[in-house]
């Protein structure tokens, strides 16, 4: 193995420290393949390259390793935590990754002198309080709606309580104490805030307990319409209490995480309990998982007598994977419910990065052991439907791929990029590319083009346009190749681009939404560009424009293909066609709004300054009110000529 790589490398790992760190391998076109640690770096990364692994996945990764780069740091808790987010960062080919999810959110109690219960997602600060994290938006709403019910909290914004003179629906229907009138004093409403908080830290006991005491101490001095009111709000906490008793137990925070593995796939289930009550899980679905851990157990034959045993079990790698990755970004508990038993080094350093004592529980009992079964079961399910999906999508590629007698060396990697042209009588003109490769869709792949310089309306040039620039520089890269040995089929499909087309590479197939026209468009461009005509399949609406009734276009001379109103593949083109279209009009539309009302605002209107814009705003109640008034509206304005009313009016319609 050896001899295939560069002197300078073999040179760089055997001037390698014995400390520990993390090393990161890169192969020649600068990709990071693996990111790893070890307890001694000199003698872990000099074990890949001095043995034979023969035709082994870690032999097929070795092989491609061109460059090496290494962070020696203090501690095995360290390397662990900068292993962990190296990879959340650098995304390599061959580690377990689970995929950055929307961030989660949480309950905000924002700070003011009548603090304001709301929804939050994002990243937060010490100027407010905040609970959670939550896992979903509903857990998070209806816990808001438990507060409003026995706390009566208000959840208006800064700006619509400072100027109400009169109470709101949720004062009528007892959701809110009215602080915005005055009919709660400050101390009051800080008492529910506090007993609030308490409820979400679990203390419930504790909050019955001191409002039976405020109540009685109402009632001795005679007091009864304030005794009754926390008679009422303590009735509708233990209304609550026992609508929930079936999820409250005596922990306070806990997470509980399952793992099922099948089929080269695997799931996590994450369940939280916050303040004692379980408030619903999430599936995270891991990629690479199969090389990874293949990866993994080749390790182990490089491993010093210094490592530590490496576990051979994949849930195991794929909890302890979770876990280092998702607890960088995410608060983590004092507890963990674990359905496998991870390594002591793991939670030390959780522990570390937290700043806080974080206790790992396997095999647990009562409750917790419920909660554990019930988070298997949910990852068993969740990864049986994402099984029967990944079965059916592929199922849909290769009824296409069969419908079009294609032949692509991978099916798992069959790309097809589908255009569509969107504007409004020839306004605001977008060109769509969306992309669908591994079975589904890639929006991230996804891209728009501003059309430019043709006449308006002229769909036929648009698509020209979109398509030059899309496939430009991939044919000029394609072009250059002809003199090396062919990389890929005669016609070039599948071909990685040259430096300057960004990775990109050319799809087995190209869509293109329309009939004969839109085809013989794409075929003279790619005739141009050299590039191979066989690609080019139009989606032409049948008779009557009716769904299902489609027929496929080549731009190589077949005849046109009618597969069928019940075909997989039919269907497949049919999604791939219509989110280039709503790709497509969801741009347009931000676009043309843009120009309307984002060009054309006020500020933009010649003869409107700072007086006259803040008049209109104040009398119509911002941008929208001002849009909607009619020209006689607008000139009723002090200071506003029926002239420039006429003028604002048409700059904003």
């Amino acid at each position: 193995m050896a001899e295939t790589h560069s002197d300078q490398l073999l040179s760089e790992v055997a001037a390698l420290p014995q400390l520990p760190g993390v090393y990161r391998y890169f192969d020649a076109a600068g990709a990071v393949l693996y990111v790893g640690k070890a307890r001694n770096l000199k003698r872990r990364v000099a074990n890949y390259f001095q043995k034979n692994h023969g035709g082994t996945r870690i032999g097929h990764m070795i092989s491609k390793i061109a460059r090496m780069e290494t962070t020696v740091v203090r501690s095995e808790a360290e390397a662990l935590l900068l292993e962990n987010n190296l990879i959340k960062t650098l995304k390599p080919r061959y580690n377990i990754l689970f995929r950055d999810d929307k961030s989660y959110p949480y309950l905000k109690i924002a700070s003011h002198t009548f603090p304001r219960l709301a929804y939050y997602r994002g990243s937060v600060d010490r100027k407010h309080r905040y609970f959670g994290p939550y896992p979903s938006a509903w857990a998070v709403k209806e816990s808001i709606q438990l507060l409003q019910k026995v706390f009566k909290l208000r959840t208006c914004e800064d700006t619509v309580y400072s100027n109400r003179t009169r109470p709101c629906l949720l004062y009528q229907i007892k959701r809110c104490s009215g602080p915005c009138v005055g009919y709660i004093t400050p101390e009051e409403y800080a008492q529910d805030v506090a007993n609030a908080e308490a409820f979400l830290m679990g203390e419930t006991q504790a909050v019955l307990t001191q409002l039976e005491a405020r109540m009685m101490s109402h009632a001795e001095k005679l007091e009864f319409e304030q005794a009754a009111e926390l008679r009422n709000q303590m009735s509708a906490l233990s209304r609550v209490l026992h609508q929930q008793s079936v999820e409250i137990a005596s922990d306070k925070d806990v997470d509980i995480l399952a793992v099922k593995v099948q089929g080269g796939k695997a799931c996590v289930n994450l369940a939280m309990v916050r303040g004692g009550r379980h408030l619903g899980d999430r599936a995270y679905f891991p990629v690479h998982v199969e090389d990874a851990t293949q990866i993994q157990h080749g390790e182990r034959d490089t491993d010093g007598d210094d490592e530590p045993p490496m576990s051979d079990a994949v849930e195991v790698q794929v909890l302890e994977a979770f876990i280092a990755q998702h607890y960088i970004d995410v608060p983590v508990p004092a507890t963990l419910v674990l359905s496998e038993l991870v390594s002591r080094e793991l939670i030390e350093a959780v522990s570390q990065q937290a700043g806080t004592r974080v206790t790992a529980v396997f095999q647990p009992r009562e409750q917790r052991r419920h909660w554990l079964e019930m988070a298997c079961k949910n990852a068993a399910l969740q990864l049986a439907r994402l099984l029967a999906e990944e079965g059916s999508q592929q199922a849909r590629t290769r009824a296409l791929v069969d419908a079009l007698e294609l032949a692509p060396d991978d099916l798992d990697n069959f790309r097809v990029e589908c255009f569509d042209i969107s504007h409004t009588a020839g306004e605001a003109t977008q060109a769509s590319c969306v992309v669908f490769e591994h079975h589904a869709m890639q929006n991230r792949e996804y891209r728009r083009y501003n059309i430019e310089g043709i006449t308006p309306g002229d769909d036929y040039a648009a698509m020209r346009q979109v398509l030059h620039r899309r496939y430009g520089k991939l044919a000029e890269a394609m072009a250059q190749e002809t003199d090396a040995p062919p990389a890929g089929d005669a016609a070039g499909a599948g071909t990685d681009a040259r430096p300057g087309t960004r990775g990109a590479r050319m799809p087995e197939l190209v869509l293109v939404d329309g009939g004969k026209g839109q085809v013989s468009m794409a075929r003279e461009v790619f005739s141009e560009l050299g590039l191979p005509l066989s690609l080019i399949v139009g989606v032409e609406k049948g008779e009557g424009r009716k769904v299902g009734l489609e027929e496929l276009v080549f731009a190589d001379g077949r005849e046109k293909v009618y597969l069928g109103r019940d075909s997989a593949a039919l269907m497949l083109v049919a999604q791939i066609r219509d989110e280039a279209h709503r790709f497509a009009i969801t741009g347009m539309r931000a676009k043309r709004a843009k120009i309307r009302v984002g060009g054309s605002q006020l500020e933009d209107i010649p003869g409107i300054g700072p007086k006259r814009r803040a008049r209109l705003l104040q009398r119509f109640g911002g941008i929208r009110g001002v849009a909607a008034a009619s020209v006689e509206d607008i000139a009723s304005v002090e200071g506003i000529a029926f002239d420039l009313a006429e003028e604002i009016y048409r700059a904003l319609h």
